[in-house]
């Protein structure tokens, strides 16, 4: 029996009371995980990216391990959320216009104190002043860095369009207007190279594709590694007493953690390890989260039905974002359906051992998005589950 199928088998056994569709994660794997992702920062704490794992309870045990310091939420609603649920440094990675919640935030002093709003532009300091309703609290705000790679006098650029703050001298420009700006304190950087850490570098079948991002990513390490020590000494001479410059992301851990200037790095998607992980050269870690989707039908010989299974990731549309089978191995779409939205028929010779009710495994493409999908995951250790625990969205949560 192969290791997947030994998995299989024991989520079988840990689940047989339950009735799919249902997600679970393997505690087990998720703890290597864990462990993997702080042997990677190689003593620089992680900061928990928490859109990957949105849910409470696996916030609360990734951070109860050493290695792990803070989280690094995705809207200022959640901030407040979790700041209101004792996590006390929360990093908003994002910039918001949720007038109600800054006024909420410039108004209670425990909130202010434990939530950094992100920013790179004069607008948002704008729209936050505007927000206030009378409270006075002075908030914590991180500069967030463009990371991405210019080529050609800036013809070429290659990495996610976020900051418009992208020189040393354009970052350090903005952090003494907020400096000279009442209510208001620098108090981190935050640079995410999306395009190293985000983008596999060894994907199936594409070797010249993978050998052309390989490239691409040493030559963005290399050139973003100079420019944000560049960038942290023309802010520290503007902001002494600097907290943190977080960076990084699940696929560049222990790159950008190598950096001098770097203090933290961010990671989330390394706990659950969903497909778009399995193409790095960079790491390797053991699927953590699954969705079982039930059979319903057998159309004909080497094909199944299951129920469900339209999980589409966000990014840029492609058979990529799909979820994909995964227990029992070697069953694959059709590719004139593709997954459904009330059902999606698979394809392959293990289809003909599949009974109306059993299981197929799936990983969905992304890691947080598959909680938006399901309202509980169910905790298995060996062969039983043993704690099952409410997802965002099974806290009546949506902040997205």
């Amino acid at each position: 029996m192969t290791a997947r199928a030994a998995d299989r088998a024991r989520y079988d056994r840990a689940t047989a009371h339950l009735d799919a569709p249902f997600a679970i994660v393997d505690l087990e794997a998720f703890d290597a995980n864990a462990d993997d992702l702080v042997r990677r920062a190689g003593g620089k704490p992680v900061r928990v990216a928490s859109k990957s794992v949105r849910c409470r309870a696996l916030l609360e045990r990734v951070l109860a391990r050493d290695g792990f310091a803070g989280v690094m939420s995705f809207t200022l609603a959640e901030s407040l959320w979790l700041a209101r649920s004792g996590f006390d440094d929360v990093l908003l990675a994002y910039p918001s216009a949720d007038r109600a919640r800054y006024a909420e935030l410039a108004a209670d002093p425990k909130l202010a104190a434990a939530v950094t709003v992100m920013v790179d532009d004069p607008a948002q300091l704008d729209l936050i002043d505007a927000s206030r309703a009378g409270g006075g609290e002075v908030v914590r705000v991180c500069l967030e860095l463009d990371t991405s790679l210019k080529l050609l006098g800036g013809r070429v650029r290659i990495g996610a369009r976020r900051s418009p703050l992208h020189s040393p001298a354009q970052v350090a420009e903005f952090a003494r207007a907020v400096a000279r700006r009442p209510g208001f304190r620098v108090v981190g950087i935050m640079a995410y190279e999306g395009h190293v850490a985000g983008v596999g570098d060894a994907v199936a079948g594409r070797p010249l594709r993978s050998r052309a991002v390989r490239l691409m990513q040493n030559a963005a390490r290399r050139e973003l590694a100079e420019r944000r020590a560049a960038v942290v000494r023309a802010v520290r001479a503007v902001v002494p007493d600097l907290e943190y410059v977080n960076g990084g992301g699940t696929g560049s851990v222990q790159h950008t953690a190598a950096e001098e200037a770097v203090t933290e790095v961010a990671a989330g998607s390394g706990l659950y390890v969903p497909r778009l992980f399995d193409d790095y050269t960079s790491f390797s870690g053991r699927p953590a989260a699954l969705f079982a989707l039930p059979v319903v039908r057998r159309p004909g010989v080497g094909v199944v039905t299951v129920l469900g299974g339209g999980y589409p990731a966000s990014g840029a549309p492609g058979a990529d974002r799909l979820p994909a089978p995964y227990l029992p191995e070697g069953l694959r779409y059709d590719p004139q359906e593709g997954a459904g939205e009330v059902q999606t028929p698979l394809l392959g010779s293990p289809a003909d051992d599949l009974l109306i009710g059993d299981r197929v495994w799936f990983r969905h493409a992304k890691a947080g998005e598959l909680c938006e999908r399901f309202d509980a995951l169910h905790l298995v250790e060996g062969d039983a589950v043993t704690a099952t625990v409410p997802t965002y969205r099974g806290e009546g949560h949506t902040f997205l």
